[in-house]
C-alpha cells in the first residue's frame, strides 16, 4: 500500500511537472506589428453598396465622365464585407479607406470630365461624415467590429487643402485659404505656399493668425442643431493645447475627433509634401494625446499597446531616398517629423527586379538606414498610372512579391481579384477606380484562384511579422529558399520559403532555422514535414512552399 501511495505521489509531481513545463514552453501570442502589417486600401465610394438609401445624397445627378460619380459604395458595404469574413480570410489586419469626412455638394470639370468628390478629397466640412458613404454610428460599428476581429482601422487625412468652389460650394474665408499661385514644383517653396491645381483652394497652413470658424459652417452647424456643441469642444481644445485658432489647428482637431470619439487606429496623410514638415510633427502629437484620451475612457476597447500610426504621402519617395526626400533645393526627413511610415512610391517599380534583389535590398534598408520606421508598398494604387500589371498578367507574381516583400504590403482593392485597371472610356485616374468584381469572385474559376493565392499568403503574412518586419537572409539561390526573422522582448517569430521551385518533389535547405527533428507546416499546401539533416523533402503540386513551425 506505502508502495503504491508513492508511486500516486511521484505520478502526480510528474505529471504536475509536465504540465508546469508545457505551460511555460506555450508560444506567446503573435503581436501586432506595425512595420509587417497587410494594410487593405479601399476607395470607399467603389467597394461594396451596403445601403442603396444613402445614394446620391446632396442631389448629385448630373451626368458625369466615366466612372467619375458616385457608384454607391459606402461604409456599411465595408462592414458587410468584415462580417462575411472577407477581410479575415486575405489575411488583412490594418483596414484603410479613403477620407469619409464630408465632400463638396457640387462637382467640377478639371479636363477630365465632370467629376463629383467621390474620391473623398474634396472636404466641404472635416466635422461630418459625407452621407453618401454613411454615418458616424456607421464608423463606429466599423471601427468595434474590426478590432473584435483584430483588424485596426486607418482613416485617410487631408490638411494641405479644401475641396474646390463649386456652384454649391463657396470658397473658404480668404483667412483660410490662398486661392493662387498655382504650384509649379521646382522648389521646396513651389510645392507648399501655391495650389496643386487650378480651383483647389490652398489651405493656409503656414499661417499663425487666429481665425474664426467660416460663416458657411457655423450656419450649416446651426441648421443641423449641433453649433453650440461644436463650438464649446473648439474651444475646449484650443484651451487645452495653447495652440492659436490658426487654420492647421482647426484642422488637426476635427481630424483627431474620429480618434476620440472612434479609437482608429492610425493616418494615411494627403499630399504630405505641400505642406511644411513641422505641421505633421504637431499633427502627430494631437493624435498621440487623442490616442492616449481614448484609451484612457476606454480601456477595454484597446487592442494592444501600439501607439497611433501614421504614413505619410510623400509623392515620388523611394526606399532608396532612405530618411529624406530631395526637393532639389531642400532635403526633408519626413520621418522626423511625425511618420513612422512613407509610401514607397518606386515599389511598383522594383517589383520588376528579381526576388532576391528585391528583398535582400530592402530588408538592408529597413533594418539599417530605416530601423524603427519603415516604409509601405504597393503595386498599384488610386493615383498611380503606371502600375506594376496594368493589364493584370502577373497576377500571381504581384502577390508573391508584395506579400513577401519586407515593409508593409498595401493591397489596393481588387489587387487580389485582378480587378481591371484599364477601363475602356474613362480619363485620367479614373481608370483605377473600377467598382470591385464581386460577380468574378463569385463565378470566375480564374479569379477564384487568384484570390486563393493572395489569401493563402496574406495569412502567412499576418501571422508571422517575420515576413515584414524580420531580417531576411538567402539560404540557397537555386533552389531559391530564404529565411526571416524577428524578435521582440520575449517573442521570436522565424518562417523559411521557397519560390520558383518544381511542381512535385523537392527538397530545401532550412539551414540553421528549425533544427532536426522540427515539425514543419508548409502553410501554401497545409501538409506537415519533419527537418532532417538540415533539409526538407517535400512533394506538392506547388511551385511555392511557406515553413512555418508546427
Amino acid at each position: 500500500m506505502k508502495k503504491i501511495s508513492i508511486l500516486i505521489i511521484t505520478a502526480l509531481i510528474f505529471c504536475g511537472t509536465a504540465f508546469a513545463q508545457k505551460k511555460k514552453t506555450a508560444a506567446p501570442k503573435t503581436p501586432f506589428v506595425w512595420e509587417s502589417a497587410n494594410v487593405y486600401f479601399i476607395v470607399t465610394d467603389r467597394f461594396n453598396n451596403g445601403d442603396k438609401t444613402n445614394d446620391h445624397k446632396f442631389n448629385r445627378n448630373k451626368p458625369t465622365g466615366k466612372l467619375r460619380g458616385f457608384e454607391g459604395g459606402d461604409i456599411r458595404g465595408i462592414i458587410q464585407k468584415l462580417d462575411e469574413g472577407y477581410f479575415t480570410n486575405l489575411g488583412i489586419n490594418v483596414i484603410w479607406m479613403t477620407p469619409v469626412v464630408e465632400q463638396v455638394h457640387d462637382g467640377v470639370d478639371e479636363g477630365t470630365g465632370f467629376t463629383y468628390a467621390f474620391h473623398g478629397y474634396w472636404t466641404r466640412d472635416w466635422s461630418s461624415i459625407d452621407p453618401s458613404v454613411g454615418t458616424k454610428k456607421d464608423i463606429a460599428e466599423l471601427v468595434q467590429k474590426a478590432h473584435a476581429k483584430g483588424i485596426r482601422i486607418m482613416l485617410d487625412a487631408v490638411i494641405n487643402h479644401t475641396g474646390p468652389v463649386t456652384s454649391e460650394d463657396s470658397v473658404y474665408p480668404n483667412d483660410w485659404v490662398s486661392t493662387s499661385p498655382k504650384c509649379t514644383y521646382k522648389s521646396y517653396d513651389t510645392f507648399i505656399n501655391c495650389t496643386l491645381v487650378d480651383n483647389l483652394p490652398d489651405v493656409k497652413t503656414e499661417s499663425n493668425e487666429a481665425v474664426e470658424v467660416p460663416t458657411f459652417l457655423a450656419n450649416k452647424w446651426k441648421k443641423e442643431g449641433r453649433y453650440d456643441k461644436e463650438m464649446a469642444s473648439l474651444d475646449a481644445f484650443f484651451k487645452k493645447t495653447g495652440y492659436p485658432r490658426a487654420p492647421r489647428y482647426y484642422i488637426m482637431k476635427w481630424l483627431s475627433d474620429y480618434i476620440t470619439d472612434y479609437g482608429i487606429d492610425g493616418y494615411r496623410v494627403d499630399t504630405a509634401k505641400h505642406v511644411t514638415e513641422d505641421v505633421w510633427a504637431d499633427f502627430k502629437k494631437v493624435c498621440d494625446k487623442a490616442f492616449a484620451e481614448y484609451k484612457k475612457k476606454n480601456p477595454t476597447k484597446v487592442l494592444d499597446n501600439n501607439p497611433f500610426f501614421t504614413v505619410g504621402e510623400v509623392y515620388g519617395y523611394n526606399i532608396g531616398a532612405k530618411k529624406f526626400y530631395d526637393f532639389g533645393d531642400k532635403k526633408v526627413n519626413y520621418y522626423e517629423n511625425g511618420f513612422t511610415a512613407l509610401i514607397n512610391f518606386d515599389f511598383r517599380n522594383e517589383a520588376k527586379m528579381n526576388y532576391e534583389e528585391l528583398f535582400s535590398k530592402y530588408s538592408n534598408i529597413l533594418q539599417n538606414d530605416l530601423k524603427g520606421n519603415t516604409v509601405m508598398n504597393y503595386v498599384s494604387s488610386h493615383d498611380d498610372g503606371y502600375p506594376f500589371d496594368k493589364k493584370r498578367e502577373k497576377t500571381f507574381e504581384s502577390g508573391t512579391k508584395l506579400l513577401l516583400a519586407p515593409g508593409i504590403s498595401q493591397v489596393y482593392y481588387g489587387d487580389e481579384s485582378a480587378r481591371s485597371l484599364d477601363i475602356e472610356g474613362t480619363q485620367g485616374d479614373a481608370t483605377l477606380r473600377s467598382d470591385m468584381n464581386w460577380d468574378d469572385i463569385a463565378n470566375n474559376a480564374t479569379t477564384k484562384e487568384v484570390l486563393a493565392h493572395w489569401q493563402k499568403l496574406g495569412l502567412f503574412r499576418k501571422k508571422h511579422p517575420a515576413v515584414g518586419a524580420g531580417v531576411h537572409t538567402q539560404i540557397s539561390a537555386s533552389p531559391y529558399v530564404f529565411s526571416r526573422t524577428f524578435t521582440k522582448g520575449k517573442y521570436t517569430d522565424k518562417v523559411v520559403v521557397g519560390l520558383d521551385l518544381p511542381e512535385g518533389k523537392k527538397e530545401l535547405s532550412v539551414g540553421n532555422i528549425f533544427p532536426n527533428g522540427t515539425m514543419l507546416m508548409d502553410a501554401y499546401s497545409g501538409k506537415l514535414y519533419a527537418v532532417y539533416n538540415g533539409k526538407v523533402t517535400m512533394n506538392t503540386p506547388y511551385s511555392i512552399v511557406l515553413l512555418e513551425k508546427n
